[in-house]
């Protein structure tokens, strides 16, 4: 069986779909750019998947400091040790009781699947696939039905974006409102988008002061997507919410009179209302016809009254700009390439440009130039 090719030509959903149905025994390799992932089958099933170029942060033994199942001290042994018995390192681990078997191999289940269901974002790369023995990997992980991975793929890549728009930054911390309600007996709870489950009491549980996103993933060994799910049913549903980078819990959207306005009518409203008041101060600087128009801009009363339009410009347009985006620009030129200024309105009257520094998520500096 030869298959090789391009992502963009034959999607990855489509190549473990082919594999799995005619229960192949092989390597898939998958190359884009810099990154390497290959996967191992047997008899259709997944049997390893490793990235040959994987990170420091995703190799096993980090995985396992970083969750809090072992400690850095202990690694160090671990390693130590395998280099002078070669041994796999889960049974250094499991032989000096760091952890059990099963938490071992849990930890490399996760491993597996977090490398396999990544894959499903690439946008390029190239495949290959060759029919040989596949040895299953040092984890000895449960081997996986490609239909499962696929499907399971493919509701990740649906939910993303839904997820992401409230959870969107790796260093979100988040607190506890109120308690989750009381599981229902015999009830199937979890598995939707909104519902409260086991993932979402394991991640509540592991919330407190101080953790961000990144750790939560780490601490509840559940994967970055189902980690992310759950904490966007705990704030969809109240029990959890959001703290901004200055301990404040954030200003409901719904509380901003742009933010009730659709996006789209919102961003035309603010703009005509910024339009309006530049225009009635422009009105009275500079309407007394165009022989006095050189005397108003050189005029420094004339030139503060405009820079403060200018500023309610500026500012009404950062507003709107993180409604769209979820944070405000870095430079003030973003503005312009988001279509809400023209390159003349981000400097002082005519000449220098304004200085315009962020501080946090919805705060910054805004002045004029310094002379």
């Amino acid at each position: 069986m030869s298959l090789k090719g391009t992502l963009k030509d034959f999607g990855i959903g489509d190549i473990l779909q082919l594999i799995g149905q005619q229960q192949k025994t092989g390597t898939l390799h998958f190359r884009d750019k810099d990154q390497e992932v290959r996967v191992g089958f047997q008899d259709g099933h997944i049997i390893k998947a490793e990235g040959l170029t994987r990170k420091r942060k995703e190799l096993i033994g980090a995985m396992l400091v970083r969750a809090e199942i072992i400690t850095e001290t202990q690694l160090e042994a671990a390693l130590e040790v395998q280099k002078r018995t070669l041994k796999r390192l889960g049974d250094v681990l499991v032989t000096s009781h760091a952890l059990t078997a099963e938490r071992f191999q849990q930890m490399a289940q996760l491993q597996v699947t977090e490398t396999l269901y990544r894959l499903f974002t690439w946008k390029a790369g190239t495949y290959e696939f060759i029919q040989e023995p596949v040895e299953p990997g040092p984890e000895g992980i449960t081997p996986l039905r490609a239909e499962t991975v696929l499907m399971e793929g493919f509701r990740m890549v649906d939910e993303w974006p839904v997820i992401r728009k409230r959870i969107h930054r790796d260093d979100m911390t988040f607190e506890r409102v109120k308690a989750l309600p009381v599981p229902r007996p015999n009830a199937d709870e979890g598995g939707e988008l909104g519902a409260i489950g086991p993932s979402e009491r394991h991640v509540y549980e592991e919330i407190a002061q101080g953790r961000d996103l990144r750790k939560l993933v780490d601490l509840c060994c559940l994967g970055e997507f189902e980690t992310c799910k759950a904490l966007y049913n705990l704030v969809k549903g109240d029990y959890v919410r959001v703290i901004d980078l200055e301990g404040r819990a954030p200003v409901p959207e719904d509380t901003r009179l742009v933010a009730r306005v659709a996006g789209p009518v919102g961003r035309v409203l603010v703009t005509m209302a910024v339009l309006a008041a530049l225009a009635f101060i422009a009105s009275r600087w500079v309407g007394g016809g165009q022989e006095a128009g050189a005397t108003v801009l050189g005029d420094p009363a004339a030139q503060r009254q405009i820079a403060q339009a200018q500023r309610v410009r500026i500012e009404a347009a950062l507003e709107v700009f993180h409604l769209e985006k979820g944070t405000l620009p870095e430079r003030l030129d973003a503005l312009v390439d988001a279509g809400l200024l023209a390159p003349e309105e981000l400097r002082y009257p005519w000449r220098e440009p304004y200085y315009y520094r962020r501080l946090a998520a919805r705060q910054f500096i805004l002045l004029p130039p310094v002379r």
